[in-house]
């Protein structure tokens, strides 16, 4: 056995305290449930304890009236059928109220996981491995309802009815007894916790690796068609085989080491049960104890050793449960990297002016993305932004969203500088169609309606009219309700920016970014779309991030930016006229065609 280092478990204790401390909250709602709960459990337990001593009482009346005319003991027998229809009663009362504190318990939880995961920013999820949490998270909910089951179930009332036998035991009976019987129980518990805790890093290396296999798993079946692409079935399965034969490892030292704890209990179980059977067996001969009294000690050392018995498993799952239930406290300790300020201001939309002044920026301090940006969109006008690949175009449209803060200047809407104003307020005000289209595992219906929930069926119609792909949802078998796979693969990379831009219109923002909206779509199509977004731009403030210059011809400004400056600016004509970098990349596009 090799030990764990000291500080490191009194680290690891502090926090399954703490952990422990986070689960009252969750159970507060319910604090009278839990009160009468624990009651029932208590008046349980005092039924348990007095089925023992109802058996003393009968075998001792049958003992001493042996040799005389018996009466029935029917106050005694009445006594103990009561005993046991309360017992049963009280423990059943406790799980039909406690079911609605643990079960509140997790679905709250559960809500508080998925909310905090929201919040947090852009960068955390660009880094996130999906399996890995959605493993974690099942398993964190899971613990919270398995701790509290047991301590409610397993825990308190093994302590409760410890607390009652040592109350009979001291008051009614020789010291050895009690000596005996929780020495034994002394012994038991420490022992169980040893090796429980000696087992617990053989857990944690199985729960990351877990994570570990699901979150390749899950990735691999994301990636399908780059997996089929490539013919990488079976370098796929190899890495997935992989952890799951480190996780096999560790999964067989665990079991082992079980089967070495299982014996251990056994064993300390063995010598306690024999040790008391020899005190009674002696106190019985020595007339000191009755037969009653031998059957009471040895009934209560049984009543106590069978939950004891179940203890060890108990404080094993407990700690597991501990371990898994920290991965999700860790998580809801994170803090979003992009916050409100404290006295931030939802934002007062007038016409939708957009300025960028003098803005820096960087993903991390090696790479500069952005330097001393300077821009204005009047209200109502459309403003593209053209450039080589990693000009920093698209980080333009995360900054006005704020998915990330600048490191100098300001953004401001109307004038209000956006990184004092509300987050919620500003996502309201703009709405965006993405480079990169995905789409939710549902109808198109809904990922239309998505822009809008409130949008009636004649709005989210005329939104997809205006995206020209009303014709296309009603050719198919199940039209509006026709699922569209996971992440849109059920469509192509044209329909799914069809059904984009219909949601983006049907937000019906003041302020909208199109970030190469029409990259996946044929000629004809784009042809009709521009006309639509032409419309659009006519009433709203437009940012349009395009490959294709084509496509902005019409724009009321063009900027044009490399390596994370503006390098020319001014409407198509103008920039044509000056033939530099826009003048080129035009004639190449136009070579190209």
């Amino acid at each position: 056995m090799h030990g764990s280092n000291p500080q490191s478990q009194v680290h690891k204790d502090r926090r399954d305290w703490h952990n422990l401390k986070l689960i009252i909250p969750l159970l507060w709602e319910y604090r009278g449930r839990a009160l009468f709960a624990l009651t029932c459990l208590i008046l349980s337990k005092f039924a348990n304890v007095g089925i023992p001593l109802i058996y003393k009482e009968l075998i001792d009346y049958f003992e001493k009236n042996s040799e005389i005319i018996m009466l029935l003991p029917i106050g005694l027998l009445v006594g103990y059928g009561l005993l046991r229809l309360s017992m049963s009663l009280f423990n059943e009362l406790r799980d039909v109220v406690f079911a609605r504190v643990r079960y509140r318990a997790m679905r709250r939880l559960s809500t508080q996981v998925l909310t905090h995961l929201h919040a947090l920013s852009l960068s955390f999820h660009l880094q996130r491995k999906t399996g890995a949490i959605s493993r974690d998270l099942e398993r964190g909910t899971r613990s919270v309802s398995t701790i509290i089951n047991y301590m409610v179930f397993n825990i308190l009332p093994i302590m409760v009815e410890f607390s009652l036998v040592a109350v009979i035991l001291l008051s009614q009976y020789n010291w050895l007894f009690t000596l005996v019987i929780f020495g034994t129980v002394v012994l038991y518990i420490t022992f169980t916790f040893l090796i429980t805790e000696w087992r617990m890093d053989f857990r944690h290396h199985m729960n990351q690796l877990d994570s570990q296999a699901n979150n390749q798993a899950l990735d691999s079946l994301i990636n399908y068609e780059t997996v089929k692409y490539f013919g990488n079935e079976a370098l796929e399965l190899k890495r997935f085989d992989k952890t799951l034969t480190e996780w096999e490892n560790w999964a067989v030292r665990s079991q082992s080491s079980m089967s070495l704890l299982n014996f251990g209990q056994a064993s300390i179980i063995a010598i306690g049960a024999t040790g008391v059977m020899f005190l009674a067996a002696q106190g019985v001969i020595d007339k000191s104890l009755s037969i009653g009294d031998f059957v009471l000690v040895n009934t209560f050392m049984l009543q106590l050793f069978m939950p004891l018995n179940f203890l060890g498993i108990v404080y094993r799952q407990i700690k597991y449960s501990l371990a898994d239930m920290d991965l999700i406290f860790k998580l809801l300790a994170k803090k979003p990297e992009i916050q409100d300020q404290p006295n931030a201001k939802d934002l007062v939309l007038k016409a939708g002016k957009v300025e960028f002044k003098a803005v820096d920026f960087a993903y991390n301090p090696e790479r500069q993305i952005l330097n001393k940006i300077s821009f204005e969109i009047p209200a109502g006008q459309k403003i593209a932004i053209v450039g080589q690949s990693g000009a920093g175009k698209s980080t333009l449209s995360r900054l006005l969203y704020r998915f990330y803060d600048i490191q100098a200047g300001q953004i401001l809407i109307d004038g209000q500088d956006i990184s004092q104003t509300t987050q919620d307020s500003l996502h309201q005000a703009i709405g965006i169609v993405p480079q990169d289209t995905v789409l939710f595992h549902e109808s198109i219906l809904y990922n239309i309606q998505y822009g809008n929930p409130n949008a009636s069926q004649q709005d989210i119609e005329k939104a997809a009219e205006q995206a020209h792909i009303k014709t296309f949802i009603e050719s198919l078998p199940e039209q509006w309700q026709t699922i569209v796979g996971e992440r849109g693969l059920k469509l192509s990379g044209g329909e799914k920016q069809r059904v984009a831009i219909a949601r983006a219109l049907l937000k019906n923002p003041k302020i909208m970014v199109f970030d190469e909206a029409t990259s996946s779509l044929d000629s004809q199509t784009e042809k009709y779309i521009l006309k639509t977004l032409k419309q659009v731009a006519e009433k709203q403030t437009t940012l349009v991030i395009a490959h294709r210059l084509s496509t902005i011809v019409d724009a009321d400004q063009i900027l044009v930016m490399d390596q994370g400056q503006i390098i020319e600016q001014g409407t198509h004509q103008q920039l044509m006229q000056q033939q530099q970098s826009y003048y080129q990349l035009w004639l190449l596009q136009q070579e190209e065609g």
